[in-house]
């Protein structure tokens, strides 16, 4: 750790980007979301918006999971759209061989840092994946239609998501975080994942 470093009062966090453990990976592009529920409507627990795949002897620590989804028109009572945050405590992802999800890029942190993440990164799944076991939800926001007071071309108003854990999950390899979307219309939405990263021996 350099003397700056050392100097500054950084907070934990930032003292492990700035020794390269930081990492941020995108699912949906400028204007083009992904479409929920495995490029459906419902969630589906085998076909997920996101995926951060954790190997053995790899620890990671979500940090900061945003995620902005864009909901149709209201068209009946009872509709539901939802946003889930959880992970398999147990296995690492195992993507459709015949009809794999989108590779994504573990982006750094501190850019330029040669320390690379050791995770497998994914987005919009749309062939069932092997089913995971969703031991562990960090986050979960639903919303419900009520069209008895809102006028029908009205819009559900926003769902949005942030997780930001001040005391993170130390989520231990093999193991994967999940992302979902989608409910009983069609919703689509974004996502911006980051977490830190360390060789679980190093814990």
């Amino acid at each position: 750790m350099s003397t700056l470093v050392k100097q500054i009062p950084f907070d934990w966090k930032q003292k492990s980007i700035l020794d390269g453990r930081g990492y941020h990976v995108d699912i949906g592009a400028f204007s083009t979301p992904i479409v929920g529920g495995g490029n459906g409507t419902a969630f589906d627990q085998d076909q997920p918006e996101g995926v951060i795949s954790v190997p053995s002897g790899t620890t990671i620590i979500p940090i900061r999971i945003g995620v902005q989804c864009q909901v149709p028109l209201l068209a009946a009572d009872a509709n539901e759209v939802e946003i889930l945050i959880a992970a398999d405590i147990a296995a690492a992802h195992t993507a459709n061989a015949t009809t794999p999800p989108t590779s994504e890029t573990a982006l750094k942190l501190y850019v330029g840092h040669p320390k690379e993440s050791l995770c497998t990164c994914y987005s919009a799944s749309t062939a069932n994946s092997t089913n995971p076991t969703l031991g562990l939800e960090l986050a979960h926001k639903v919303i419900t239609a009520d069209k008895q007071n809102t006028p029908v071309t009205a819009l559900w108003g926003d769902l949005e998501l942030l997780y930001e854990p001040e005391v993170g999950n130390l989520l231990v390899g093999p193991c994967a975080l999940y992302v979902y979307w989608g409910g009983t219309v069609a919703t689509s939405g974004f996502a911006q994942i980051e977490w830190l990263e360390f060789l679980t021996s190093d814990l």
